[in-house]
């Protein structure tokens, strides 16, 4: 019989590179003082001397823009590509697809600097003016943010720290912009600048010679980088204020819009990649539920909030990936160039982790997300090391007494039990704690039937005087303990991926040499009866 690929097996013995480093960093860019109508006004009045603030106004500072930008492009031969609605029924039509070519060129050449603008027609958040006085001839307007398709310009640069990178700046007041750095690509840069040779992988390392030093790198990735990028290129590029609007405080401040943290683990064969991928999907389609991604986040589920949960397995070609969603962030798991597990957690809107979105807060959700891709992995080894000894499984099977007081055992096979195991696997719990009212509508919905909040409590009891859980101590909310884990997982894996499995072996669809084997003992068997005269009596 074949040996059986297993997770823990491929981890310990088989990684030759393990990395944690931001991926990709898209970020806001907004001026704090032009957000509301009163903001508006006091730029036109009191900072730049209009008499009346109109509409006028942000036309004419628009208009002298889009000058600026055909002048820039003009003077430095900077092409200048119009892209229309991305098709994406094509992998190879996203903006950067058709950049990469002078992006290529530019680093061939070792020539830093704006290499490609491209003009779009986007949705964005935008102030507009509305006329609020009723009496003809006279204007007083108001003004409102909304939501308009207009023009934006993507500056994409090559930088000598980021490689590649973009600025894209819209051309309506009050001018939003965005950002975006891959922290893969400063690392390259910055490893070789400490003279660390390795080899590349996409958007990766695939070897290091020093892998300590490379991560120590990874780790100092900080604001001031992203800053200094920032600052860097909008001094280099034209923009829609001039530098008398930014002496006074008009200017761009920097929040993370969506973050990619990645851990990458290289294995020494691909073969060890592909098996390990294969088991793991295995074992999560198994038992999986999607309530379970919101361990990853270690963010507790409460009643009447309306969390959004979405699980999906899917393989274009032969590449297959697992995917995670909570609130707007997601976890992806997939293989890189076939020989590495890439994790990564994406952030879409950092208070979906209990972050605040600033740039300053950069290192807190970098700490975040690498605590997401650590946790997932270690619920992933659970998971495939779950196999309790004999003598934890006697223990459970026993009733316990503690302090003179008698508690129930916690057999395999119950189906109050069993309902208890499945509902803990639901992974939340395993790291951000649960509470008798959030368990109970789980072991409920499992037993399929009414399920008091007395007899969640007796069953807590249980659990913790069998030292399956534990309560955090100053509230009513418990978390499994590393044995709980086990016992949880061992449970419903055996029941429904051995047990299950095995007493419906005699019908499709049990492999057909198991079904030819069960039928041969079947017939012996009955052959035994028969000659012992033992039939069913007539």
């Amino acid at each position: 019989m074949s040996s059986t690929a297993n997770v823990n097996d491929a981890l310990d013995g088989h990684v030759a590179l393990e990395l944690d480093c931001v991926d990709r960093l898209y970020l806001n860019a907004y001026v704090p003082r032009l957000q509301v109508g009163g903001q508006v006004v006091a730029f036109f009045t009191q900072h730049r001397g209009d008499p009346i603030p109109s509409p006028a106004l942000m036309e004419r500072n628009g208009n002298r823009f889009r000058r600026e930008v055909r002048a820039f492009a003009e003077e430095h031969a900077i092409p200048v590509l119009r892209l229309k609605k991305p098709d994406r029924t094509r992998w190879d039509d996203r903006k950067l697809d058709h950049v990469r070519p002078y992006l290529e060129q530019a680093e061939r050449a070792g020539r830093f600097g704006a290499v490609a603008i491209v003009v779009a027609q986007e949705f964005q958040w935008v102030l507009s003016a509305k006329n609020r006085s009723t009496k003809p001839g006279v204007v007083s307007y108001d003004f409102v943010k909304e939501e308009r398709r207009v023009g934006v310009y993507y500056f994409y640069v090559l930088d000598a720290d980021f490689g590649p990178g973009f600025i894209k700046v819209c051309t309506y007041f009050p001018y939003p912009a965005k950002v975006w750095v891959n922290g893969h690509e400063w690392a390259k840069r910055q490893a070789q600048r400490a003279g660390i040779g390795f080899t590349a992988l996409a958007n990766g390392f695939a070897t290091c010679e020093d892998p300590t030093a490379l991560q120590a790198i990874c780790d100092r990735f900080a604001p001031t980088d992203v800053q200094a990028f920032f600052d860097r290129w909008t001094a280099a590029i034209p923009t829609p204020f001039t530098p008398a609007d930014r002496a006074a405080g008009y200017w761009w401040e920097l929040s993370v819009r969506q973050i990619e943290v990645s851990r990458t683990l290289v294995f020494d064969d691909p073969r060890r990649a592909r098996g390990f991928f294969e088991a793991l999907v295995a074992d999560n389609v198994g038992i999986g539920r999607p309530e379970q991604v919101a361990v990853v986040f270690a963010r507790q589920i409460r009643r009447g909030r309306n969390h959004r949960f979405r699980t999906r397995v899917f393989g274009p070609g032969t590449e297959v990936k697992l995917e995670f969603s909570y609130q707007h962030s997601r976890v992806k798991q997939y293989l890189k160039e076939g020989r590495a597990l890439r994790i990564e957690t994406v952030i879409n809107k950092p208070r979906d982790v209990g972050v605040l979105s600033r740039l300053e807060h950069l290192p807190e959700l970098v700490a975040k997300g690498r605590g997401v891709n650590h946790r997932l992995l270690l619920i992933e080894r659970a998971g495939q090391g779950c196999a309790i000894g004999s003598a934890l499984f006697e223990r459970i099977h026993q009733p316990y007494v503690w302090e003179g007081q008698r508690t129930g055992a916690l057999r395999f096979g119950d189906q109050r039990a069993m309902a208890l195991a499945g509902a803990l696997c639901v992974w939340v719990h395993a790291v951000a704690g649960f509470t008798n009212a959030s368990l109970r509508g789980l072991v409920a919905g499992l037993l399929g039937r009414d399920y008091t909040t007395s007899q969640m409590t007796y069953d807590l009891r249980r659990l913790r005087l069998h030292g399956l859980i534990e309560r955090i101590p100053h509230t009513h909310t418990y978390v499994l303990t590393p044995e709980g884990i086990r016992v949880a997982v061992f449970y419903t894996k055996l029941q429904s991926q051995l047990l299950r499995p095995l007493l419906a072996a005699d019908r499709p669809p049990a492999p057909p040499e198991v079904r030819r084997a069960l039928a041969t003992i079947d017939r012996a068997i009955s052959d035994y009866v028969e000659n012992a005269r033992l039939g069913v009596a007539a």
